[in-house]
């Protein structure tokens, strides 16, 4: 299982779960889920054979960023 996390400007709760639905679609043996408390909004992401690219794409795509965490 690899973990990658990803630092976001997404704000609202019903955009958190926009993209989540997003990327389950393309990807549904994911587990993610977002801390937007945090100062950096985290996405984090949870799979086998994860594509952190990928993930950065589609939310890149549907206009918000998406930085990967080192």
């Amino acid at each position: 299982m690899i973990v990658e996390v990803f630092k976001t400007n997404v704000q609202k709760e019903a955009d958190k779960n926009y993209i989540i639905t997003v990327i389950q679609t393309h990807f549904p043996n994911y587990k993610i889920n977002f801390d937007l408390e945090d100062c950096d909004k985290i996405l984090r992401v949870e799979g086998v054979n994860l594509k952190p690219k990928s993930i950065i794409d589609y939310v890149n795509r549907l206009g918000y960023i998406c930085i990967k965490l080192e």
